[in-house]
């Protein structure tokens, strides 16, 4: 038996996992959290679709939680075999698995206290912080370019993606019963030319190319068009007096902000701001990206050397505690608040919005990718009022969408990733909203030998490839 099956991200951008079968051996290639609406994040609690006792090894590309989130879950549930990342994901995971343990441990307990009076039954946490200490027990690092047995009949070898820190192309051989394929799974491609991180590793040979298609649908602006936004917007906010707000993504997004800020200080007159850093999981990965400078591009080495850290600035305040949060929002001006989450739908970030959204000179920046169904994505479409804590708030700041400073690769990045290879082989399509899949689909599909877009629970027979 040569067989793959989708159990996420198949015509959607989250829950990343998919499950190899080479005869008896069973290999799991991620496991990450649904996230969007409510309804789509209820389903992290049903049943995983195949018996976790039975997976021999899982293979994780990178540290977002729509990648890892589910891995405490699959070891509270039976799991006991190895998981294979880069060491720059598993120390992004101590921080990443940790806070998320924490989190559902605090819904689950106001979940609960709510229907205390309704005498409903209790419903336990995902996971615990116990899970996620558990699951981080199973890690094994492997380093970049170096192919490894890890089953038999499965090879691995781990190839730079340039999406965040340590996150991973995977490459895979199988072979059953004299007959060999290869996989390569894209994982998230960064975006060619980003700051910090190097350009996603091209590879040239494959059976079937697994890959993203989160903006498959549209084009990046030239980063030098980026730069000059980011400009304009800073420039405009002095001028009206107002805060500037970042929902930024822990880890990867908050890290190239800051870069952009160092590099730039004296041309975007960062020096006329105070900058807050208002997310103690985003210092934490800010510290560990510190800490991985074999990781960065030539231009980020060279940066370091010139400079204490690359993402330090002389007025940036670090707030780690939530007294010091609150203080922030006795600032009506003057102040860039980059804090969590990335789409606006927890953190601190949600505080500073209540007290600076209603404001007609308040800016905020989105600078990452937000999925349908969250508070991100409401600000992006244009929604004149949002909900916060049960309250109708109006929205009159002034909402920046900045698709250049995505950490993905854009429409012509995949194209140009896929097109790499050797003969066009056939291609699976994952991680994209519908439309966006659906366009990087027609795009390629006179090129590929083969083109899939699998829904959830589909499955290939490799051996037909």
């Amino acid at each position: 038996m040569l067989e793959l099956e989708f159990w996420g991200a198949a015509g959607e951008v989250t829950g990343s996992c998919f499950l190899i079968k080479v005869g008896k051996a069973r290999l799991l290639v991620d496991c990450g959290l649904i996230q969007g609406q409510a309804a789509d994040e209820a389903r992290n609690h049903d049943p995983l679709p195949f018996d976790p006792t039975e997976i021999n090894a899982v293979v994780l590309t990178h540290a977002h939680l729509d990648h890892c989130g589910r891995l405490p879950l699959l070891v509270k549930t039976g799991y006991r075999g190895p998981i294979y990342t880069h060491k720059g994901t598993l120390d992004l995971c101590s921080i990443m698995l940790r806070d998320a343990a924490h989190i559902h441990e605090m819904e689950a307990e106001r979940h609960n206290y709510r229907r205390h009076g309704r005498k409903k039954r209790s419903r336990p946490p995902l996971y615990t912080m116990h899970d996620a200490e558990a699951a981080l027990q199973q890690f094994s690092t492997l380093p970049y370019d170096s192919k490894r047995d890890i089953l038999p009949g499965i090879a691995v070898r781990l190839r730079d993606a340039g999406h965040i820190l340590g996150a991973s192309i995977v490459e895979l051989w199988l072979q059953h019963d004299g007959v060999k394929r290869k996989l390569v799974f894209s994982g998230d491609l960064g975006h060619k030319g980003a700051p910090v991180m190097r350009d996603p590793t091209t590879i040239k040979n494959a059976d079937l190319v697994i890959m993203e298609s989160t903006y498959g649908d549209r084009s990046h602006p030239p980063w030098q068009a980026s730069w000059d936004e980011v400009a304009e917007i800073l420039q405009q906010a002095e001028w009206d007096h107002g805060n500037v707000l970042i929902p930024s993504f822990a880890v990867g997004r908050t890290q190239d902000t800051l870069y952009a800020f160092a590099r730039n200080y004296t041309e975007w007159k960062i020096d006329c701001w105070e900058v807050f850093l208002d997310s103690p999981l985003a210092i934490e990965a800010t510290e560990i990206y510190s800490r991985h400078l074999d990781c960065y591009d030539k231009e980020a080495k060279r940066f370091w050397g010139e400079s204490e850290s690359p993402f330090m600035l002389p007025r940036l305040n670090i707030s780690r505690y939530a007294e010091e949060s609150m203080e922030i929002n006795r600032i009506h001006s003057g102040a860039i608040m980059i804090a969590g989450s990335g789409m606006c739908d927890g953190g601190r970030i949600r505080h500073h919005l209540k007290h600076n959204v209603w404001r007609d000179n308040c800016h905020i920046i989105m600078v990452g990718f937000q999925v349908e169904g969250t508070l991100g994505r409401a600000l992006v479409d244009g929604a004149r009022t949002i909900n916060l804590w049960g309250e109708e708030v109006e929205v009159n700041a002034t909402i920046h969408t900045l698709g250049g400073f995505s950490a993905h690769a854009d429409r012509e990045g995949l194209q140009q990733w896929y097109r790499a290879f050797n003969a066009h082989p056939p291609l699976a399509l994952i991680h994209g909203e519908e439309s966006a899949r659906q366009a990087l689909a027609d795009s390629l599909c006179e090129e590929a030998v083969e083109l899939y877009t699998p829904g959830y629970g589909d499955s290939l027979d490799l051996l037909q490839l």
